[in-house]
């Protein structure tokens, strides 16, 4: 009985046509069909069509063959060069010690020891290198075939089994699988049911989250302010016009210092009720003088601006903002507005913003939505917008209205000036001066509305470069704050147990990717 061929063609065609290509070097293969199953039928066929079919396809399978060969040749060509260039690329990081601190941007804090940084790093090498020769023992106990069963385990016998059974490199994988199973495994084990719980609360919040959003969208809820108070913006210099203070860090911003100036001294409000202060902590001498001009300019324009430059830079952004703050003429005013030196206000941002504090001496913060002028730039950024999108549409909004609390974006956002010092000021113990201050407050007592119809343009990063570093220091301090901030949630004497219950969700919400 002839062989059944179904597997090499399904088609019912006859004849295996073959078209190939031969450019030197490169083979193609243009169509390729296998042999049907009639031209291998040894029965009820001439002798001479057998042999020249039989001719035939050992001439095409030879092709196929060479065909395939050289494909896969290809293949592990540019894998090997593709790993080559990978190991490369990691000896050489690794050989310089470069992490996601270095080249970091003037405003990111960085007290590290050098001596305990390179111990650090010595114990990555040597961890790395542990893990790839355990890598090597699991490869040759696989392909000699070794199965180890947990209850065939004794620990006890880890130094007593005679040497001589087994040549070394048995004795060393077996006794490493008994220190795996005894003492590995189980930590192992709870740190992944901990990664798992991390991502039930996660998706969990996410949840709410995308529930309390849809609510608001079907209530149409938003903080609307007081009726009398909007009325008062537009009876002129007798209405409502607290004095505010306007602060705009920046350190060697030279690019969008501009903008940021003017967009601040278009603000429509009162002369004599509003103050900028342009706090340059920049320490390249032509950015100080493009700056203390820009603001000189506007000075002779009727803006009521200072110029602002510390010498001795500690604390970075938190310094700076605690430097301003200790100003005398500070006790003149009643709110602070903060905007980072890439933020550019509308004109009407404070009439927009401010009326909410009239009557409401609970209230602390207003934050306002940001939108971004480059969007649509390129992928990252598209990217990047959808993921912001729903950090202020979503998380913002939704913890702004139900819970009156979220964190403060470090920009864009208006502070009563009593809450700012009930809660102890600005602090530079952690890179997240914003989160921080949004911490104590809320322990405080004070509370927070989020205002997503009121927007602030900036620049998303274009680059990955700065993409990296920007998210490096938004990610880099919130397990950090959550230790030093967890004494004061436990002693919390306002409403302790759900101001404790929402600041852990809050961090949990950080740190659990």
């Amino acid at each position: 009985m002839a062989p059944s061929f179904d597997w090499w063609a399904k088609g019912s065609h006859k004849g295996t046509p073959v078209v190939v290509k031969m450019e030197n070097p490169n083979w193609s293969m243009v169509e390729l069909e296998g042999p049907s199953e009639d031209d291998f039928l040894i029965g009820n066929t001439p002798t001479g069509q057998r042999e020249k079919a039989r001719g035939k396809n050992a001439k095409q399978l030879t092709w196929v063959l060479l065909l395939k060969a050289h494909r896969a040749a290809g293949c592990l060509t540019s894998i090997a060069s593709t790993l080559v260039s990978l190991g490369s690329a990691i000896r050489r990081r690794v050989a310089s010690g470069r992490t996601d601190t270095d080249n970091e941007t003037d405003d990111t804090p960085s007290n590290e020891n050098k001596t305990i940084k390179t111990r650090f790093y010595n114990c990555i090498k040597v961890f790395l290198w542990l893990s790839l020769l355990l890598l090597g023992f699991e490869i040759a106990a696989y392909f000699k075939g070794w199965h180890f069963g947990a209850p065939k385990l004794q620990l006890q016998y880890i130094f007593t089994a005679p040497f001589g059974v087994r040549d070394l490199f048995d004795w060393l994988y077996s006794r490493w699988v008994l220190i795996r199973v005894q003492y590995l495994a189980p930590p192992l084990q709870f740190l992944a049911n901990v990664c798992i719980i991390l991502f039930l609360i996660q998706s969990l919040d996410r949840l709410v989250l995308c529930l309390g959003c849809f609510w608001i969208r079907l209530k149409k809820i938003k903080p609307i302010p007081k009726t009398d108070a909007a009325a008062d913006l537009e009876s002129g210099e007798d209405g409502f016009f607290p004095m505010v203070l306007v602060q705009i860090p920046m350190c060697n911003e030279r690019e969008v210092y501009q903008q940021s100036i003017a967009a601040v001294c278009n603000l429509e409000w009162p002369k004599s009720k509003i103050l900028i202060q342009v706090l340059d902590d920049s320490d390249d001498p032509t950015t100080q003088l493009l700056i203390k001009e820009e603001v000189h300019k506007w000075q002779q324009e009727g803006a009521h601006i200072l110029y602002r430059h510390r010498v001795i830079r500690d604390g970075y952004k938190a310094g700076n903002l605690k430097s301003a703050m200790s100003c005398s003429y500070v006790e003149d005013y009643e709110f602070v507005v903060i905007f980072d030196a890439d933020f550019q206000p509308t004109p009407d941002f404070l009439k927009r913003t401010v009326p909410h504090f009239k009557d409401n001496e609970d209230l602390g913060l207003v934050q306002a939505r940001w939108s971004f002028v480059n969007k649509d730039e390129n992928l990252l950024t598209r990217l990047q917008f959808i993921n912001l999108s729903f950090h202020f549409e979503v998380e913002q909004q939704v913890n702004g209205v139900f819970l009156n609390f979220f964190g403060f974006n470090g920009t864009a956002g208006v502070w009563r000036i009593r809450a700012l010092e009930d809660s102890g000021g600005w602090l530079e113990r952690t890179t997240v001066e914003d989160m921080d201050i949004a911490v104590r407050a809320h322990l405080q007592g004070w509370k927070f509305i989020f205002l997503n119809d009121v927007e602030c343009q900036c620049e998303l990063p274009e680059s990955y470069e700065a993409y990296r570093k920007q998210q490096h220091r938004w990610h880099s301090g919130p397990m950090q704050l959550f230790r030093l901030c967890l004494p004061d949630i436990i002693r919390a004497k306002v409403n302790a147990f759900s101001s404790a219950l929402c600041l852990i969700s809050y961090f949990v919400k950080f740190n659990s990717f």
